[in-house]
């Protein structure tokens, strides 16, 4: 009987990562989902900062406030590797094989006080063949800081930047 079970366990290893990965997007907001027809690729977790620069607002001429100006982040596994990395402008996820896509922002939606937004990417091509290559979604969930800085920001400090830190899981889809 216990050798049954052993032989089992390939068979149903994979069923059940394929069902903790569908419990994982149930919670997920309706339009931070992927179509149907996209399977995970991978998933990461971001580390690292996000600057922003006390200036005037692109959506409101006249109004100072303080405007995103890019990440830099570390991509780890799960295990705390660096298996790539995420900056920008234009966003870009970079894989540590060379391979990188940037992607077309679809949906963000609330993460929570003091958090960035959840977010749903659409991506385009990969540059270079290697992780990256037919990737086609990437979703932000379960972010934790990375808001714009609390401080105020006027003519005083127009043009200063400010760098805060954050956290976020990036999991990268592919069409399957």
């Amino acid at each position: 009987m216990q050798k049954l079970h052993l032989k089992m366990i390939p068979v149903l290893a994979p069923a059940l990562l394929l069902g903790l990965a569908s419990a994982a997007q149930a919670v997920v907001p309706d339009n931070i989902q992927v179509p149907d027809g996209n399977k995970v690729a991978w998933e990461t977790v971001g580390v690292g900062q996000i600057t922003y620069e006390c200036r005037e607002k692109p959506d409101a001429p006249g109004e100072l406030g303080w405007v995103f100006m890019g990440p830099d982040a570390r991509l780890n596994d799960r295990g705390g590797k660096q298996v790539g990395r995420y900056f920008g402008p234009p966003a870009t996820w970079e894989a540590m094989d060379g391979s990188s896509v940037t992607g077309t922002q679809l949906a963000t939606a609330p993460a929570g006080e003091g958090n960035i937004p959840y977010q749903l990417v659409q991506a385009n091509p990969a540059m270079g063949e290697g992780a990256m290559t037919g990737i086609t979604y990437i979703q932000r969930l379960d972010t934790r800081g990375g808001v714009a800085p609390a401080m105020a920001c006027g003519e005083a400090n127009q043009g200063e930047r400010q760098v805060v830190q954050y956290q976020a899981d990036y999991i990268f889809w592919k069409a399957g």
